[in-house]
């Protein structure tokens, strides 16, 4: 009777208990800006490794940049991974995001600590990738349009209507694109290309990715995108052909950044450490959505990959167009001179 009455108060205990050993890991916010069918496997990958909960949010860059400062007074995530480093590099010199240097710095790309030295370690360098565009073979062909191959070619007549690109204020993916034209061309003969280029747009999307896939069905002739993004149509069967344009491009470091008054910091640093590590690194390409160059040397280059080797990259100034000023006073111009224009 002594034993029944003992267990009968020991099961109330362990039901206790239970949570409580089940809540040690605790938990993360992570905000995610790569497509999210690279979010989700990530997720699961470092919630298996670490037993820590992830609550996981995904937007484009410019949406997470400008929802942290809105959050600064009370952050309500703990580390933005993915994403164009631009919006990443304001943020860091608005103080929005913690200075963090991982144990992992020593086995990264050059280009990759450079993003951390350039931002006083607030961010880093998690992949790499050109900037360029795709367009619908079949498409093509029906309308019988000659090749593009060149940043002029999409601004000539027969593309009116034709062409996807998105709001350089929501997506780090098109404001590379801004900023790249201005470095290629000089701003006042960029912005005449923007404001040629705008008549042939037919949408402006907020997410830096979606116009490879309106290209890749139809929706759209041509996307103007990173070309890895492309690369995700193309091995899925879409009849895409990818354009590095012929003057030259741009190309981006996606980063990754603590949130400054993270209230899971050091569950914030964990991720921060296991998100460079091979191993992390290698997830997008075996899940097939992720053709970047990875910042670890020991990672492997997914098959399919654009090679920046190949590629005519210009010397993009990384800290000049990361900066807070010049970042709010392109966008603030393009917003003034080319998206109120008529079509």
């Amino acid at each position: 009777m002594r034993l029944l009455t003992w267990f009968r108060a020991l099961v109330p205990a362990l039901m206790l208990a239970a949570p409580l050993t089940a809540a040690a890991q605790g938990e993360v916010v992570v905000y995610c800006t790569v497509q999210e069918e690279w979010c989700r496997p990530m997720v699961a990958a470092f919630e298996k490794a670490t037993g820590i909960k992830v609550l996981m949010n995904r937007k484009s860059s410019g949406e997470f940049y400008a929802q942290i400062k809105a959050e600064a007074a009370n952050p309500r995530g703990d580390i933005w991974w993915g994403g164009t480093g631009d919006p990443h590099l304001q943020a860091a010199e608005e103080g929005l995001t913690e200075p963090y240097k991982s144990s992992r710095l020593a086995e990264l790309q050059d280009w990759a600590v450079r993003q951390a030295e350039a931002s006083k370690f607030r961010t880093v360098g998690v992949y790499a990738g050109a900037l360029g565009y795709s367009y619908n073979t079949e498409q093509l062909k029906k309308k019988n349009i000659p090749e593009p191959k060149c940043w002029a070619d999409l601004i000539k007549p027969q593309f009116k209507d034709e062409i996807q690109v998105a709001n350089p204020n929501s997506s780090g993916t098109s404001y590379t694109m801004l900023a790249t034209l201005v470095q290629l061309m000089g701003e006042d003969k960029a912005f005449d290309y923007l404001k040629a280029l705008h008549k042939n747009v037919n949408q402006y999307t907020k997410s830096g990715a979606a116009p490879a896939r309106a290209a890749a069905t139809g929706e759209s002739m041509v996307g103007i995108t990173f070309q890895h993004d492309a690369v995700v149509q193309a091995v899925g069967g879409a009849p895409v052909k990818i354009v590095s344009p012929c003057e030259g491009t741009g190309y981006e470091i996606g980063s990754m950044s603590i949130i400054k008054g993270a209230k899971n910091m050091e569950n914030a640093k964990k991720w921060y450490d296991w998100a460079l590590t091979p191993e992390a690194q290698a997830i997008g390409a075996r899940e097939k959505v992720s053709y970047q160059v990875p910042s670890n040397k020991n990672a492997s280059v997914p098959a399919g990959a654009p090679k920046l080797s190949e590629i005519k990259l210009i010397n993009y100034d990384f800290v000049k167009y990361g900066s807070s000023a010049e970042r709010t006073r392109l966008l603030t111009k393009w917003d003034k001179e080319v998206s109120t224009l008529p079509k």
